[in-house]
């Protein structure tokens, strides 16, 4: 792989139980690890999400509610894959709009303290969307010349993402092998949460990126009207944009 690693990187892929961030749990995970000196090691865990799997997901991976109901919780694999990841970048295909999300939701849960404040995400299908917009079969075909045979098994997923990966930093002599790069290269948009509901300003500072305060200063808003923040932590948000809110409240605080 033509790429400059000063630590491992990890390509993962999640099968879940619907597509709602907060709300939904993985079903199946697959992560493929690669080290600095290239070595490559692959795991898969089979989760039972506690709750069911939708009509819809199971259409789309063939995991059913029977399938995975004798398997462990996240929360007993959650050290161990924690463990494989830990000071590791991440990588995937779709990974920072919807897998890291679900992935860090399922590690608060488990009282898995994970900062992610370091970790470089570099996203192949921003890569791709950027390049070549359409899809994780068609990126196969297109960069690989590979057909996708078993779409939406999560460790197949994970090593077509890690192989279009591969092929795009062979492809294009503008994407710099260097995970700063793509890290900055990946990323859609100046959001600081998963979620896009708080995202910096030319300021840096997080400001709203939803509902009646859109573009305000978080800080500003909950100085003034903290009420606002005890709705946001009632509310149906993701448990990682709840965890940045609670910090900027008591950054007010902890600056009297």
């Amino acid at each position: 792989m033509k790429i400059n690693l000063n630590r491992p990187i990890c390509f993962f892929d999640l099968e879940t139980t619907g597509a709602k961030v907060g709300k939904d749990r993985i079903v199946e995970i697959a992560i493929l690890r690669v080290d600095i000196d290239k070595t490559e090691s692959q795991k898969v865990w089979r989760i039972n999400p506690e709750m069911e799997i939708s009509t819809q997901a199971t259409q789309v991976h063939g995991i059913t509610n029977e399938m995975i109901k004798s398997e462990p919780n996240f929360a007993y694999y959650s050290d161990e894959i924690y463990q494989f990841i830990k000071d590791c970048d991440l990588s995937g295909f779709n990974a920072i709009k919807f897998d890291i999300p679900i992935l860090v939701e399922e590690l608060i849960r488990a009282n898995i303290q994970f900062d992610f404040t370091d970790v470089r995400m570099i996203d192949s299908q921003v890569i791709y969307h950027k390049k070549e917009p359409r899809n994780l079969s068609a990126a196969l075909r297109y960069y690989c010349d590979k057909d996708l045979e078993n779409a939406h098994s999560a460790l197949d997923d994970t090593i077509a993402a890690y192989e279009v990966f591969k092929a795009q930093l062979e492809k294009y002599d503008d994407l710099e092998p260097d995970m700063d790069f793509l890290n900055e290269y990946s990323k859609r948009n100046n959001n600081l949460d998963f979620a896009g509901k708080i995202r910096l300003d030319a300021d840096n500072d997080a400001t709203f990126a939803f509902g009646k305060y859109t573009g305000q200063k978080v800080v500003d808003v909950f100085k003034i009207d903290l009420g606002y923040y005890s709705w946001i932590m009632k509310g149906d948000f993701p448990e990682y944009t709840k965890k940045i809110f609670t910090n900027l409240k008591l950054s007010i605080t902890n600056s009297k």
